[in-house]
């Protein structure tokens, strides 16, 4: 039996974070595997192209893996996708934020879709004290999605947990 996209998305990602561990020290792919789960269940996107990307979406920034590695095992739309959120690392900060925020306002809006998990995965996971200083990635993300109309509800969804976290 062929295991699914998402299946080998998920053993790639498992194998590319190995070594890698979150602030809290959990296992990086934990992110990857909430971010994936974000798109599907709170977003309600089930494309298994999307949910491979979300499940890719840090490897080639922050593994041992490029954009021919991804192309190769998942073809060309999921490897564009992690291709845009990718930054890069080469370029000095300020530099390099502008450059991303354009990459990822010129992609497919599927990449801006796992943005916006991305985004929500990472504001749920913050230290409550360091959700200030995150504002700034949210709101980017919410600009560069408002456009977007297959966004809509993924947008909401972010913006909800933004004014359920202010009230607390």
């Amino acid at each position: 039996m062929k295991k699914a996209l998402w299946q080998n998305a998920a053993a790639f990602a498992a194998n590319a974070h190995r070594y890698q561990t979150r602030n809290d020290e959990r296992p990086y792919v934990s992110h990857c595997c909430r971010v994936a789960m974000t798109v599907s269940l709170v977003f309600g996107f089930d494309d298994p192209e999307v949910l491979a990307g979300a499940l890719l979406h840090d490897t080639i920034e922050d593994c041992d893996v490029d954009y021919d590695d991804i192309l190769e095992q998942f073809g060309r739309n999921v490897a564009d996708y992690v291709a845009v959120m990718t930054k890069d690392m080469r370029l000095e900060h300020d530099i390099r934020e502008v450059a991303y925020d354009k990459q990822l306002a010129d992609g497919p809006w599927q990449g801006r879709l796992i943005k916006l998990a991305d985004v929500y995965d990472n504001f749920t996971d913050i230290d409550p004290k360091g959700r200030r200083t995150f504002l700034a990635k949210v709101e980017r993300i919410l600009t560069l999605t408002e456009h977007d109309n297959q966004l809509c509800e993924a947008r909401t969804h972010l913006q909800n947990l933004m004014q359920e976290v202010a009230q607390c």
